[in-house]
């Protein structure tokens, strides 16, 4: 029995929404470029930008929706803010989709 098939009616439409709004979050390739290179640990803007070869404008646009969305948190430390997954979800997520779609292809 699948996970879902398990859960009651309520239940199941409150998750499906919940899951539902998390993955349009996520389906834009620079948004889940960030979220992969996030996935290695925390960043700053600088080495997100260089990481996804991004402006800085860019790439600050794209984390304050992340943030808005709960997918990323951050952190002030001196002169610069870091970047961290603020949910294991997350990185999970993350992480399971690049196992299925990042795998080098086969000859």
């Amino acid at each position: 029995m699948s996970p879902a098939a398990q859960l009651d009616l309520k239940t199941l439409n409150r998750k499906s929404r919940e899951v539902s709004a998390v993955l349009k979050g996520l389906a834009h390739p620079t948004r889940l470029r960030i979220l992969c290179r996030l996935c290695d640990g925390p960043a700053t803007v600088q080495e997100l930008e260089e990481a996804c070869g991004l402006s800085q404008a860019q790439t600050s646009q794209f984390l304050a929706r992340l943030r808005s969305e709960g997918h990323v948190k951050a952190e002030r430390d001196g002169q610069h803010v870091i970047y961290s997954l603020a949910d294991r979800r997350t990185s999970e997520l993350i992480s399971a989709v690049a196992g299925i779609y990042c795998k080098p292809e086969k000859p």
